[in-house]
């Protein structure tokens, strides 16, 4: 066991520990924030009484190997056998074994990482897919789940994407129980592709309480209607179901009142929002066809689809071209038939969408549709006299 542990846990990990984990960063967004938290809170009590399995999983320099490395050096300083491996160097160490040098033969090194009291397994998905691989990591995380033997595994990619025995057993909540970090890379600064394409960010600021529905520049009617629009999409972030679309001409309030129902369902839920406009939507999917991409179209689309609140801003502004309308027809369909919560904000008239568009924006079952008739507010007088009353008096 000992030439085991000694392949298995680097001595660069050894100064990772939950002590020098940092889960509180000012740049984070409340949902990420309390993702890094939580993974962090479930990490010190796994490590404290392991029992199942535990899978983390998140992008590039989240923070995963970082936390897994914790679980395995408390481990070790209670005096209690853990072995770390990071999966490619695994399988490296399996077919060492087989070589006349090896100090371990095959079958006590591979019945040693078997049987592991603890095992944690870093970066799996990162191996080389051969059959061999994937029949060699079966048979390891096979005899595991069928002993309940407590393991770690972490991964940056889906579990839908990893092989399919893998996966059938990743995905047994009775045994698995995962941790989703959603903290963007702590070495680059650069997130997902959700944290790549949502701008709700830039829009932090627009909230509920900073929209001015009592606009001195409107009339009795037109106030009516903006308060009623500021009701339903209240009521709309409190309960997020099916699709609603803001209707209105330009700066009368659809991205505001769009940013104020994220902002609130992030703060509500802490789970991921992506806001996008519809134009540097499309631009980025069409740069995942680019074999620069570190992101794969399907993985950066199904992404997307699945967001649990999608808002597109400035649907119609887009380059109708049939690609266009084709991505944009496989998204929101989606999302149609699946009910899922979806925010929609645009210029254009309902004749002027496309039809197969124009029906579900129209299925009162599904969606609604709010039509924001207030003219714009930049510019205007009520505008003007919101910025005098902030100016500095001198």
């Amino acid at each position: 066991m000992r030439t085991l542990q000694a392949a298995g846990m680097p001595d660069s990990l050894h100064h990772l520990t939950f002590d020098s984990f940092m889960t509180e960063l000012a740049h984070l967004s409340a949902d990420k924030q309390y993702s890094l938290q939580s993974a962090f809170d479930t990490c010190v009590a796994y490590a404290q009484h392991p029992e199942g399995w535990l899978l983390i999983t998140g992008t590039y320099g989240c923070g995963k190997t970082h936390l897994a490395a914790a679980i395995a050096n408390t481990r070790q300083a209670m005096g209690q056998p853990v072995v770390f491996m990071v999966v490619p160097d695994l399988l490296d160490h399996l077919r060492a074994a087989f070589g006349p040098q090896s100090e371990v033969p095959y079958d006590e090194f591979f019945d040693q990482l078997r049987n592991t009291p603890v095992l944690i397994l870093d970066d799996l998905g990162a191996h080389s897919s051969t059959p061999w691989a994937q029949e060699k990591l079966f048979q390891l995380l096979n005899h595991r789940y069928n002993a309940h033997l407590p393991t770690v595994i972490t991964t940056n990619q889906r579990v839908d994407d990893l092989e399919a025995r893998t996966r059938s057993r990743l995905q047994d909540s009775g045994l698995v129980s995962q941790v989703i970090i959603l903290a963007p890379d702590f070495r680059t600064g650069k997130g997902s592709s959700v944290t790549d394409l949502s701008s709700l960010y830039l829009h932090h600021d627009q909230t509920f309480d900073t929209f001015d529905a009592q606009r001195a520049d409107l009339s009795a009617e037109q106030r009516a209607g903006l308060r009623e629009a500021v009701a339903l999409c209240t009521a709309y972030a409190d309960d997020p179901h099916g699709w609603l679309v803001l209707a209105g001409t330009n700066g009368c309030g659809k991205t505001h009142l769009a940013a104020a129902i994220a902002n609130a369902f992030v703060a509500q839920t802490r789970a991921d929002v992506m806001f996008v406009v519809v134009p540097d939507l499309l631009d980025h999917l069409r740069s995942a066809f680019s074999p620069q991409s570190t992101m794969p179209l399907d993985r950066r689309f199904d992404e997307i689809k699945r967001a649990p609140l999608l808002v597109l801003d400035d649907l119609g502004t887009e380059s109708a071209t049939p690609w266009a309308r084709e991505k944009l027809f496989q998204l929101l369909n989606f999302r149609y038939t699946a009910l899922m919560p979806t925010v929609i904000t645009t210029t254009s008239e309902p004749k002027q969408i496309d039809p197969w568009l124009r029906t579900r924006m129209m299925d009162l079952n599904r969606c609604q549709y709010l039509a924001i008739t207030a003219p714009g507010y930049r510019g205007s007088r009520s505008q003007q006299e919101q910025r005098a009353r902030k100016a500095p008096r001198r």
